[in-house]
């Protein structure tokens, strides 16, 4: 038995003896990774401006809602309201449209005491901005004024937004 281990261990050591040793070799390099960020600005959220139910429009029903934009950090923007889709709307006086093409009129502004009409002009009526590379959300200031109440009826309108960098 001592032989055959003898053997056994001989036969082991001339088998690694006989392999030859594999030596790691090893090279290396270097990769670049890159990524080009370009300017943008997007429109995140566009909440409804929603006037809530009332009866006879006898003082102001004021409203305030949100939009969220975001830009490229260090990115100047302007974000402008469209006059809206009713007939004979202007920026000043916007329009919502009811039963029958009856209509309400209402007004969008960029400051809490509403006195700042939003528009669509650079530099005149838009609400400017720098981006951070999150989303900022900007008030928008609704107010239906007093006037001549229309029919009962659900009376909307649609209006642009639009963010220019």
């Amino acid at each position: 038995m001592l032989r055959m281990l003898c053997g056994a261990t001989l036969f082991g050591i001339a088998m690694t003896m006989a392999v030859p040793s594999v030596m790691a070799a090893t090279a290396t390099a270097n990769m670049t990774v890159r990524i080009t960020i370009q300017a943008q600005c997007l429109i995140q959220s566009a909440n409804n401006l929603d006037f809530g139910t009332n009866g006879v429009i006898t003082s102001n029903i004021d409203q305030a809602t949100t939009i969220g934009v975001q830009c490229t950090s260090g990115q100047t923007y302007n974000v402008g309201l469209s006059a809206g889709a009713g007939a004979g709307a202007t920026t000043a006086v916007r329009v919502m449209t009811g039963p029958g093409n009856a209509t309400i009129n209402y007004a969008i502004y960029s400051d809490t005491n509403r006195t700042q009409t939003w528009g669509t002009t650079i530099g005149t009526d838009t609400v400017a901005g720098t981006g951070n590379g999150a989303v900022q959300n900007i008030n928008v200031y609704g107010r239906v004024p007093p006037q001549t109440t229309p029919a009962a009826g659900v009376y909307t309108d649609t209006v642009a937004v639009t963010v220019t960098y």
